[in-house]
């Protein structure tokens, strides 16, 4: 069978360079789609480019013929309306039912219609495929364009469509539909016929136009390692900057400029933002690590004076860019930082939770609670750290360079004679600000970060704002994560539930609370409602689901957060919830691990517990006793977990696992309550032995019905001592 090669060119406006590898990714799949749609499969994976100017795909060994085919499909049984015959004799081209087959299905006589498809070249087909794929390509913004009907990221200029080096037609308007293309803007003006792909590639190479979207990342890697290292220094790393002006350049030259002495006064933050942030440039450093007083950038042009032209120009710029950093840099020390706090007032935090001001109040005073919680805090550094956290905020660099935020602050503290310990909190509080980000370590910024975070959480969830599905304005998930990571990296021992009712504030809106006398003697929240004494109840219930609502969301974070370390969600549902006894009257979020430090401690006894025989073997055990007692008491309708009646006893194999049983309680209570989780695991283990032979030599559903139901209760108390430790019933496999 003769096969063909598709090209397909979309040229455009350029195209924002975050927006690129998307698209590219989207033409190539939806291509990918429809032509799987029409039963072309090409021999080769399809190829997709992607520059700032154009989108690229190319598609080889595609049959220039569509071989016939057929379809089977089944209509309405024999008797049906006449409507209904109708309707599926239009739907499969048909004029009657006799042209149809009746066959008996079993469940009575159907028609069924043997559709018949002609072969047919190929290019009848590719011509609305290739605008569909082109329809249903994705922007996260679009405009429209008066040359087309359609929406694209930016006006296209022409199309470049080709089946087997003929063209084939899209209807796109005025949109010019052929076989040219264009190199680069400046470099090659004019336009470029092509034949096929080949061609197409080496013209586009001669025509200052490096196609391939990895190699030319590539290219401009080597070259800035190559240029840096000539003077002796090494390119800051920034994977980011190095994908963002790949997308800029169809044609990139790097090339480094100097840094003025003045402007090398900065701190090396502001530089490196300043030169990062306008003008997409590279910070380069000396051997030391430390500054140095050159800058690389990627551009997309040549100059018939080696590009000296280009250089001059951007110092320029980068000098008056720094320049105007020098003045803010300049201004902002001349006004103590402290005394940029009344400012905070005039800031609005968010609409519904108050200013900026109100807000470092509330962690001032959520800092107070933590400081007990970490080892080497001070409570007057941790305060002093939280007043001014926010106060660089009114800074002119930081009014200009947002990134700065609690940077900058650290250096004003600093200049202003604060403590460097407060000075480094007031820069840390901020992180960590995603999973690569570094963690704070010293006490008293763990303090401040943990308190903005658990602050944040719990002002938004208490107005409603809670993240839904991939909608998350205020980064509450990654401040979960934050969260997270502060605890468990440093190891700290720390009550969520505390934290967070620590956090929850009188002063938002329905969060009042009722008096209550401190005397008062009060049942737990569940306890009152079962028992109808819920008059004052409403208000406090309210704040302890909120609390549950966030220590869920707190845990589904962690739920990602270990996923790379191989822990699978069911531990994580199994060993959040381990229930002492089924009958304690205790609130939900009294009832769940709220320690992070400690439940991961237990979920990691857990996984090493499960991968030993007596674990997997113990677990099959748990199942079956469960099941057999789920099962009865639906049959029942009735629990069998009252106290088994131990003189009922008619085998000794009873009597030894419910002695078993009763120890192992009592042990897994001291174990658990000493954290020595790994003991309480092997105290587990020691009832494989007992269990199995249990259901090997007792019969359960004997006739005496006392002697069955207290051989469940005795089921149950297999169930419930094994989850002391965890929830066994959610593990899944």
């Amino acid at each position: 069978m003769a096969r063909g090669e598709l090209l397909l060119e979309l040229l455009s406006e350029e195209i924002p360079a975050r927006m690129q590898r998307r698209a590219i990714e989207d033409l190539v799949r939806h291509l990918g789609e429809w032509l799987q749609t029409h039963r072309i499969t090409p021999t080769e994976p399809i190829r997709g480019y992607v520059t700032a100017r154009r989108l690229t795909a190319i598609a080889t060994g595609i049959p220039e013929q569509l071989p016939e085919s057929s379809e089977e499909r089944r209509g309405p049984r024999v008797g049906s309306p006449q409507q209904a015959l109708d309707g599926f004799l239009r739907s499969v081209g048909l004029d009657s039912v006799e042209q149809c087959e009746v066959r008996d299905t079993g469940r009575g006589e159907f028609y069924f219609a043997l559709i018949r498809r002609a072969g047919r070249a190929t290019t009848d087909v590719l011509p609305d495929l290739i605008y569909s794929t082109i329809m249903d390509v994705n922007w996260p913004k679009s405009m429209r364009f008066p040359a087309a009907p359609l929406r694209w990221v930016r006006p296209l200029t022409s199309v470049l469509c080709l089946f087997d080096g003929e063209i084939l037609p899209l209807s796109l308007g005025e949109v010019p539909v052929g076989r040219t293309t264009r190199g680069h803007r400046f470099l090659s003006p004019g336009e470029i016929a092509v034949d096929n792909a080949k061609d197409y590639v080496a013209k586009l190479e001669a025509g200052y136009v490096v196609l391939d979207q990895d190699h030319r990342r590539d290219m401009i890697a080597a070259d800035l390692d190559r240029l840096a290292h000539a003077e002796g220094l090494a390119v800051k790393p920034d994977p980011g900057l190095l994908d963002e002006v790949t997308g800029l350049a169809e044609f990139p030259v790097v090339l480094m400029g100097a840094i003025d002495d003045a402007s090398m006064t900065l701190p090396p933050e502001v530089l490196a933002t300043a030169m990062r942030t306008h003008q997409k440039y590279f910070s380069c450093l000396k051997p030391d690590g430390s500054p140095a007083p050159r800058f690389l950038f990627v551009a997309n042009n040549l100059t018939p004076d080696d590009s000296k032209t280009i250089v001059a120009g951007n110092e320029r710029v980068l000098k008056a860019r720094l320049a105007d950093a020098r003045f803010f840099w300049d201004q902002d020390r001349k006004v103590p930082l402290a005394s940029r706090v009344e400012a905070l007032k005039d800031r609005v935090y968010y609409e519904k939770l108050g200013t900026v001001y109100d807000k470092i109040r509330r962690v001032e005073a959520l800092s107070d609670f933590l400081v007990a919680h970490v080892s080497g805090a001070d409570a007057k550094r941790a305060r002093r750290a939280a007043l001014l956290a926010k106060a660089d905020l009114s800074t002119g660099m930081v009014g200009e360079f947002p990134e700065l935020q609690g940077v900058m602050g650290r250096y004003y503290a600093l200049n202003d004679g604060e403590d460097p310990r407060v000075a480094d909190a007031i820069a840390d509080h901020y992180k960590p600000l995603g999973p690569n980000d570094t963690c704070p370590t010293a006490p008293d910024s763990i303090v401040v970060a943990l308190a903005d975070k658990l602050d944040a959480l719990a002002a938004f969830f208490a107005i409603g704002e809670k993240p839904t599905g991939s909608r998350d304005p205020f980064a509450l998930r990654r401040a979960a994560q934050g969260i997270i990571r502060l605890i468990l990296e440093n190891e700290l021992r720390l009550s969520l539930r505390a934290a967070f009712e620590h956090a929850h504030s009188p002063s938002w809106p329905g969060l009042a609370r009722p008096s209550t006398s401190s005397s008062e003697k009060k049942e737990p929240v569940d306890a009152r409602i079962k028992s109808g004494h819920d008059g004052d109840v409403s208000a406090e219930l309210r704040d302890d689901l909120a609390v549950l609502t966030l220590i869920e969301f707190v845990f589904d974070r962690l739920r990602v957060h270990v996923r790379d370390q191989g822990i699978s969600h069911d531990l994580i549902a199994a060993a959040w919830n381990p229930r002492r006894n089924e009958f304690e009257p205790v609130s939900p979020a009294q009832q769940r691990e709220d320690d992070l430090t400690r439940f991961l401690r237990r979920v990691r006894a857990l996984q090493n517990f499960l991968r030993t025989d007596d674990g997997s073997n113990l677990l099959i055990a748990y199942r079956r006793a469960s099941n057999i007692v789920d099962i009865e008491e639906r049959r029942d309708h009735r629990l069998y977990n009252d106290p088994v009646d131990a003189k009922a006893f008619e085998q000794d194999e009873e009597d030894k696992l419910y002695r078993l049983l009763i120890d192992a309680s009592t042990a897994l209570d001291t174990y658990l309550g000493h954290e020595e989780f790994d003991a309480a695991m092997r105290r587990l283990a020691a009832l494989r032995g007992p269990v199995d032979e249990f259901f090997d030599k007792v019969t359960v559903n004997v006739e005496d019905k006392g002697l069955r139901e207290n051989r469940l209760r005795l089921l149950s108390r297999i169930r419930a001592v094994m989850n002391q430790v965890a929830d066994f019933s959610q593990i899944e496999g």
